[in-house]
């Protein structure tokens, strides 16, 4: 009878505490739960240790993390038929556990497939090349109008992303082929591109050289004429410091090396007789001439005039590199113009 009594003791005390810890409920930091009893909503339980009424209570815990969800992959014809399959994967969390647990009965598929159908739509409206170089612009509007339609579910799209755009097996063949003969050509207008700017410089540097030539040309016939201009210059001022003395002297050494000739045959520039009566008059026997030779440059101005007016300005070693500098500065500047013209050519 004892033992009878113990059992049911036992038995009771495992009940009590059964029906006590039923009416205790835990909640982790990191979820919310929703509290039912007898089939009616009450009240949403935060974080931490809650009491609720034992037995005849129903608690839904959900996980407010951000959850990654994958979108399978399917396959999808762009606008322009073009077969390529697609896959995505979305990152959710729930915001409001009452409407993600009434709103829809499981938020997760709903979200899933709700995502299959609209990122078919987007597809289908845009070529192939459009997706394969507008992948943000696809994530963006995914998510906008995802996170549109779960808004009343208390769930955030965060993100999404496409993982793979992956095209039929003859449209990538079709792709590589159009990459090789974009390649192609690309590399035909860059050689024959090069070939133009070579033939151009080429032709400057010609130009170059020949401007070159003709200017040191040009320089060298100014130095000679300037040479000679110093010469004469030189003559006239010592011709102008001579007298008939002299002239007579050296017109008699000039008679004695033709004498030393073979030739049988003279011709002088003057009459003969004038040599004579310059050798006469050199000798005493003839009329007096004047004996006075030209003693400054003052009166050999006065009476041959300004040597600087006569022959001209001579150009300083300054002025001449001066001239060639200005030459170089113009042939740079066109070669300049040249580069910029190849510079700003449109590329095909």
């Amino acid at each position: 009878m004892d033992g009878a009594i113990l059992g049911v003791a036992v038995v009771v005390i495992f009940v009590v505490i059964a029906v006590v810890l039923s009416g205790v409920k835990i909640v982790q930091p990191y979820e919310q739960a929703i509290y039912m009893r007898l089939g009616k909503f009450v009240r949403v339980l935060n974080q931490g240790l809650n009491i609720v009424c034992p037995l005849i209570n129903q608690v839904v815990k959900l996980d407010l993390r951000t959850e990654v969800l994958d979108v399978p992959k399917q396959e999808v014809i762009t606008k322009d038929n073009s077969p390529v399959a697609v896959d995505a994967v979305i990152y959710i969390k729930v915001t409001d556990p009452k409407n993600a647990f009434f709103e829809v009965t499981n938020y997760r598929l709903a979200t899933v497939n709700l995502a299959q159908t609209t990122l078919r739509s987007i597809i289908g409206e845009m070529e192939l090349d459009q997706i394969l170089s507008s992948r943000e612009r696809i994530n963006v509007s995914l998510r906008d109008i995802l996170d549109e339609n779960t808004d009343k579910w208390g769930v955030k799209i965060e993100a999404v992303e496409i993982r793979e755009v992956d095209p039929a097996r003859k449209v990538k063949d079709s792709m590589e082929e159009q990459t090789s003969a974009e390649r192609k050509r690309r590399a035909a207008i860059l050689e024959a591109d090069g070939q133009k700017r070579a033939a151009i410089l080429e032709a400057e540097g010609k130009k170059k050289s020949m401007i070159l030539e003709a200017e040191g040309q040009r320089l060298a016939t100014i130095l000679e004429g300037q040479g000679e201009a110093q010469k004469l210059r030189i003559m006239s001022v010592g011709a102008a410091a001579m007298d008939s003395k002299a002239m007579s002297v050296l017109s008699m050494q000039t008679l004695q090396e033709v004498g030393k000739g073979e030739s049988t045959k003279f011709f002088f520039p003057m009459e003969l007789t004038k040599l004579v009566e310059g050798v006469s008059d050199y000798v005493g026997t003839a009329s007096k001439i004047p004996d006075r030779p030209v003693s400054s440059m003052e009166e050999l101005e006065k009476a041959v005039g300004n040597p600087d007016d006569i022959l001209g300005p001579i150009p300083t070693p300054e002025q001449i590199q001066e001239e060639t500098s200005g030459v170089d500065r113009e042939v740079k500047k066109d070669l300049e113009d040249v580069n910029e013209v190849l510079a700003n050519k449109p590329k095909a």
